[in-house]
């Protein structure tokens, strides 16, 4: 591979839903049209951002593939470049090399901007011995505190502290290395078990995680680290054990298909009640949201190994309970609630996760949604249609709600706050309008 950077501007990314990431521009969308075409699944945010940190690890040539292009991936690149390593991109390939690593501090303007920075703390950690990561910033959903993940640390025997907003963290002793030991997590946080994993790929002995997070995205680093020679066992379960070894080797190796956006573009099958074809999925990642879907009234076909098709029906209401994997997940709810907005009957919805993620009842409420919060509950009374509006988005998952609403409204919606869009959906726009969805982002 090549051994030459390249510069990753926040806007560098080539697809055209991220041209502009300013509150003036706005996205207007004209509902009720039919939808049909088959679409295909781009790379998962959330593993590719963990992966990318994860890379760290390795003193040597790392080729990803499958990288979506999008907001967050450029922060992260220009956080592993601030630490000096080298990227070069090409396409949904990108080549990594962390051989020089010159700084032990992320860049506090950029983490402060995203959460999943914060990943980078476990790698630098166990292969430098030393980290200074500020406290990360991202979508106002709620505390995510980094407690689990300092505490995981503190257990493999870093001296760790917070002064002014950074996390600093050090081996104890000279030369010293993390020791691996038996970590129970109080919640199963995928972050935090994301972390402590990759620390203690390089820690000497061996690291037990009770109670560990369960998530597709979890499986995906660990097998990522694997294919560098890392000794992982039992990610997907509540338990993963980690061998610690001396040094990990170059890989080439490819993310898995991001959940979240195929359940985004099932729901817009189901609100637009229109046939669609996903191609580059993995079903089982959906068991939650396929059985939710069916029960909404809609059916859904796996056609191959990795496409499914769904076909709407009659809509009715339904529960969801947010839950950590295989549970319904927290960001889908969103997307969920616009749709259940439109279906018959009462739903309701519980959000268990994060405690700020239901600000967008308000702005579906502005277009006509019948919708009470009260605590972490929401409860959905379906209306016959929507009607377009202007509507703000508060977060990423509220922003893509707030799209299908506007697919399935009546008239013209226009939704602000596109940053949050941009940071998690590789040119939605484009899959949308060549699915049959009028829309455009204009600058008023």
């Amino acid at each position: 591979m090549e051994d030459k950077a390249i510069n990753f501007p926040l806007n560098s990314t080539k697809t055209n839903n991220v041209n502009s990431t300013t509150n003036e521009t706005v996205l207007e969308i004209w509902g009720r049209a039919s939808l049909q075409g088959q679409v295909k699944i781009s790379g998962a945010k959330n593993s590719a951002l963990a992966i990318m940190a994860g890379a760290i690890l390795c003193p040597t040539d790392c080729r990803i593939s499958n990288i979506p292009s999008l907001v967050d991936i450029g922060r992260m690149s220009q956080i592993l470049q601030a630490l000096g390593v080298k990227l070069t991109r090409n396409g949904d390939i990108l080549d990594i090399n962390a051989r020089d690593i010159v700084s032990q501090e992320a860049p506090y303007d950029i983490v402060s901007q995203l959460r999943a920075s914060f990943f980078v703390i476990g790698p630098l950690l166990t292969r430098l011995g030393v980290a200074r990561v500020p406290l990360p910033g991202g979508c106002a959903i709620g505390a995510r505190p980094v407690d689990l993940h300092v505490r995981g640390l503190q257990a493999l025997g870093a001296d760790v502290m917070i002064e002014s907003g950074t996390v600093l963290a050090g081996v104890k002793g000279r030369g010293g290395r993390l020791k691996g030991t038996k970590i129970y997590l109080d919640y199963p946080s995928v972050g935090a078990t994301e972390t402590i994993m990759m620390a203690a790929t390089l820690a000497e002995g061996e690291t037990i995680i009770e109670n560990a997070a369960c998530e597709p995205e979890v499986v995906d680093l660990a097998n990522f680290c694997c294919s560098m020679g890392a000794k992982i066992k039992g990610a997907g379960t509540q338990t993963i054990t980690i061998a610690g070894v001396d040094r990990l080797h170059s890989t080439d190796y490819s993310i898995i298909p991001d959940r979240i956006e195929a359940g985004t573009f099932l729901v817009a099958g189901a609100i637009a009640n229109s046939e669609l074809v996903l191609t580059h999925v993995i079903p089982e990642h959906l068991s939650a949201v396929i059985a939710k879907l069916k029960e909404i009234g809609c059916q859904i076909r796996q056609e191959d190994l990795n496409c499914l098709r769904i076909i709407p029906g009659h809509l009715r209401g339904t529960n969801i309970e947010t839950l950590p994997f295989p549970g319904f997940p927290t960001d889908l709810q969103a997307q969920f609630m616009a749709l259940l907005a439109v279906s018959e009957g009462d739903s309701l919805i519980s959000e268990t996760v994060f405690e700020n993620r239901l600000h967008h009842v308000a702005e579906l409420n502005r277009m006509g949604a019948n919708i009470y919060v009260k605590g972490n509950h929401a409860i959905v009374r379906g209306v016959p249609f929507l009607s377009g509006a202007p509507v703000q988005a508060t977060d990423l998952r509220a922003s893509a709600a707030l799209v299908l609403a506007g697919i399935a409204a009546r008239g013209k919606t226009v939704v602000r706050g596109l940053q949050h869009l941009d940071r998690g959906y590789e040119n939605l726009e484009g899959k949308l309008r060549n699915l049959g969805v009028n829309l455009q982002r204009v600058t008023p």
